[in-house]
Order: C-alpha cells, then sequence, then structure tokens
C-alpha cells in the first residue's frame, strides 16, 4: 500500500499541475495523501518532514533565488538584454539568424540572467529575424530553448543556475565542478542543437516554407497568464507575472556597459570560488549558531550569491540614471522570486515525505542497484524526476535529498571524484525535464506564438536529444579518465 500511495500521490501532483494548480497546494496534498497510504502520521509529516526539508531548500539557496532574479529584471529594466540581443542580430544578420539568437540567449543566460527574462526579450529579436530570412516561426522556439536552456544551464563551468548550485552542498564542490567535462558537454550540445536547426532549415527551403502566418504576440498578455504563470513557477527562478512590473529604459546603455555584469558574473564567481574562499579562515562555521556547518557546503553558493550581488551593484552603478524608477524595478526583481523558490521547495518538501515512506526503500535499491555504476544510476535517477516533476531543479533536489548521502558513500568507497557526480547530477536534470508540461516549454511556445503540435518536436531534438547525447559522452568520459 506504500508504493501504492506514492504513486497515487505523485499522479495527483503531475495531473493537476499540468492543469495549472498551485504547487503550493498540490505539494502538501499529494505528500498527505502518500503518507495516508502508508499509514503514517499525517500532521507529523506535514509540519516535521514536508515544512523542515522545504524550509532548508529556502534556507540554503533563497538568497540565489532572489539575487538571480533581481539581476535578470535590473538587465531588462535597463535594456541592458535587449542591447546584446540587437548587437548579435546587427553583426550576423538575418544570413545567420538561428546563430544569432542561439548565441544571444547563450551569453546572457551564462551571466546569469533569468531564462524567462530571456525569451520575453528574444521572441520579438528571433520573429524579426526569421521572417526576413524566411524561415519557419515553428523554428523560433527551438533556437531560443539551445540557447537559453541546455548548455549554459547545466553543463558550463561556473554558471550561476540554480540548477549548478544545486549539488554543491551534497558533494562539496564548486561551480566550476568538472569544467573540462562541462565543456565537452557544451559542445556537444551546441553541435547537435545547430546542426539539427541548420538541417531544418535547409529542408523547410527546399519545401518552399517561409516564416508563416503574420500573428503578432502580446508579450504582456503572455506574462500575465495564470496558467502559464503557474506552470512556469514551479520550473525556474523567475516568476513571469514581474516581467511588466518596474519602469523599463527608453534608451538602453552602450554595448560595453549592458556586457560588463555578465563578465562581472562569472569573473567574480571564478576568483571566489578558486581563490578567495579556500584561503579564508572558516572555522568559525563549525559553532552551533552558524549551524555546525564547513565550507565545502555553503562555498559554492556563496560565490555564485557574492558574484550576482557585484554584478548587480556594478549595473546598478553603470545605468543609474537609466533606470526610470529603481526601486519600482528592485522591488519587481525581489517579488519575482519568491513564488519560484517556494514552489521549487514544495516540491522538495514533497519528495522528503515520500523518501520517509518506508516502501520507498524499495525505489532506493532500485535505483542504487541500476546497472551501470553509481553514475549511470545518478543520471537515471535525475532524469525520471526532473521529468515527473517538470522541473530541474526541483527533481535534482529530491534526488539528492533521497539519495545524495548513499552517493557520496558509494563515491569514497570506488573512488568516484564528488565534481564528476555534481556534473552528470545537473545534466541529468535538465535532459527529461523539458518535457510538455514543463512551465518553460510552455512558456516559451506561447511568447512564440507557436504550439506543442508545430514545434515541440524540434524542442525535443535540441534540448533532450543533445543533452542525452551530452550526458552520455560525460558518463563514458569520466568512467574512463575521471573528473577533469
Amino acid at each position: 500500500m506504500g508504493l501504492l500511495g506514492i504513486l497515487i500521490g505523485l499522479g495527483l501532483l503531475l495531473f493537476l499541475a499540468f492543469r495549472g494548480w498551485s504547487i503550493l497546494l498540490l505539494a502538501p496534498a499529494a505528500a498527505l495523501v502518500a503518507a495516508a497510504f502508508a499509514g503514517e502520521p499525517l500532521l507529523a509529516h506535514w509540519t516535521q518532514t514536508f515544512m523542515s526539508n522545504a524550509a532548508s531548500f529556502i534556507a540554503q539557496f533563497f538568497p540565489l533565488f532572489l539575487l538571480g532574479a533581481l539581476f535578470g529584471k535590473l538587465m531588462d529594466d535597463s535594456g541592458s538584454v535587449t542591447v546584446i540581443a540587437d548587437e548579435m542580430t546587427r553583426r550576423l544578420g538575418e544570413k545567420r539568424a538561428i546563430l544569432a539568437v542561439v548565441l544571444a540567449g547563450a551569453i546572457v543566460t551564462y551571466g546569469g540572467v533569468s531564462l524567462f527574462v530571456a525569451f520575453f526579450v528574444l521572441a520579438p529579436m528571433a520573429q524579426a529575424l526569421f521572417r526576413a530570412a524566411g524561415i519557419p516561426r515553428r523554428l523560433m522556439p527551438a533556437a531560443i530553448a539551445l540557447g537559453t536552456s541546455t548548455f549554459t544551464m547545466s553543463a558550463m563551468p561556473g554558471t550561476p543556475a540554480i540548477q549548478n548550485a544545486i549539488p554543491m552542498p551534497f558533494f562539496g564542490t564548486t561551480p566550476f565542478a568538472a569544467p573540462g567535462l562541462g565543456i565537452i558537454a557544451s559542445a556537444v550540445m551546441l553541435g547537435f542543437g545547430m546542426w539539427w536547426l541548420n538541417r531544418a532549415e535547409r529542408i523547410a527551403r527546399s519545401r518552399g516554407e517561409g516564416f508563416g502566418d503574420t500573428l503578432i504576440v502580446d508579450a504582456a498578455q503572455v506574462a500575465d497568464d495564470e496558467f502559464i504563470r503557474e506552470r512556469a513557477t514551479g520550473s525556474h527562478e523567475f516568476d513571469t507575472a514581474e516581467l511588466t512590473h518596474g519602469a523599463h529604459s527608453s534608451k538602453g546603455p552602450p554595448l560595453w556597459a549592458a556586457a560588463l555584469p555578465l563578465v562581472v558574473v562569472v569573473a567574480v564567481n571564478l576568483v571566489m570560488s578558486l581563490v578567495v574562499l579556500p584561503r579564508l579562515d572558516v572555522s568559525f562555521l563549525a559553532e552551533v549558531r552558524f549551524g555546525e556547518t564547513s565550507l565545502s557546503a555553503v562555498g559554492g553558493v556563496w560565490s555564485v550569491a557574492t558574484a550576482l550581488a557585484a554584478a548587480i551593484l556594478v549595473l546598478i552603478g553603470l545605468n543609474f540614471s537609466r533606470l526610470p524608477n529603481l526601486r519600482s524595478s528592485m522591488d519587481a526583481g525581489a517579488n519575482a522570486s519568491v513564488l519560484p523558490a517556494f514552489s521549487v521547495a514544495s516540491l522538495v518538501g514533497f519528495g522528503a515525505v515520500v523518501a520517509a515512506m518506508p516502501a520507498f526503500e524499495l525505489v532506493r535499491t532500485w535505483v542504487l542497484g541500476i546497472e551501470g555504476g553509481p553514475l549511470v544510476s545518478l543520471a537515471v535517477a535525475t532524469n525520471i524526476l526532473a521529468a515527473l516533476t517538470g522541473s530541474a531543479s526541483g527533481g535534482l533536489t529530491i534526488a539528492l535529498d533521497a539519495l545524495g548521502a548513499s552517493y557520496m558513500t558509494l563515491a569514497a568507497e570506488i573512488g568516484l571524484e564528488p565534481a564528476l557526480m555534481h556534473r552528470v547530477a545537473v545534466i541529468g536534470s535538465g535532459t527529461l525535464d523539458s518535457l510538455p508540461h514543463n512551465g518553460a516549454v510552455v512558456t516559451l511556445l506561447a511568447v512564440c506564438g507557436s504550439t506543442h503540435a508545430k514545434s515541440y518536436f524540434d524542442i525535443v531534438m535540441v534540448a533532450v536529444v543533445s543533452a542525452l547525447l551530452a550526458l552520455v559522452a560525460v558518463i563514458v568520459i569520466g568512467s574512463a579518465v575521471g573528473s577533469f
């Protein structure tokens, strides 16, 4: 009955979440259903298991949600994201329209801008380029997804994406874990994705297929859509409703000023991770008042948080006169972080209740016993949970909460490097999360004026298949030569 309860609870969560119900309501309800079938105390699991684990997630990662959303909103309102996108359009032009969209998305998201902010800036740019070049509208979502939601989210060393931060407390790693393998995985994703999109463009031209309809998407209406908002907030770190709040600059900054905050994010993250933090005396962290923790458990989050905070200060300093209402923009950015953080935390709480069920031991034994070793089983676990929750961050945290300690024990026994597990876990979480019910997919299709029927297959090829190929490459190479 316990296993049946887990399946029913999960099914309830998936079905109602797909229909737009709030995760804040669904996750505790589904957890209590699972507990009820197992004959476990309901109130204890709600207040002690569910809430304590959800609160732990907030305590660890809310600074990154807050600073990431704030940075993305300020980059948008200052016009910096638009300036970078326009520069890519000018340099590459309609002859390389697909590459321009992909690279523009990659630059801003690797620099710390939320992919939802990037969606709403890149979609109009892609529409203008694709229409001028005669490339079908249906390829717009895949091109934007390749640049924003693949290698810069899960593979590029040092990416400030929340998914790259989640394994750090579990494995004691940094944002730059396994940099060589991350670069290889990025090359596989980008290479395969570009090959697929260029192939699709050639086939469309041979058939005489042009851009298509003249639909004009109302971005503000998409951002305020309650169904899209509920779906989106459980999958990434920005509440789309806040995109229409704040005040946008009437004139963007020079290119160097637009790009400098992105450079600051990467540079400060690198210096903090590899130079500053390793040299600090942080023995005070062992004290009770600081949670009796260690630098390996908090250093990664500190690095990313410091990088984002520094970039925000640089951004405000460079664009103070271009931000017509700084307080309003900052309020909107801060507000944009709250619902996503609590939605993902609720998924984590649900996973904690499921993991506490006696029947979950069967699942744990099955996962750890998957043929191919711990890297394969870790990849399978993160893939499955990200697919079921429709959230890379939620699925990854649930997997590591339930199995992270077991993987660390296995790694110590066989000499497997935590950095390698970090990179496999992050890439694994960013593969099957892009199923049809994923909030980012739903939002991207809406803002591009397309549908699942027209565009989803190409999204699968560039966001799922390319990531799976990269994951296989990392597992094979990492198993043979270790982390580098």
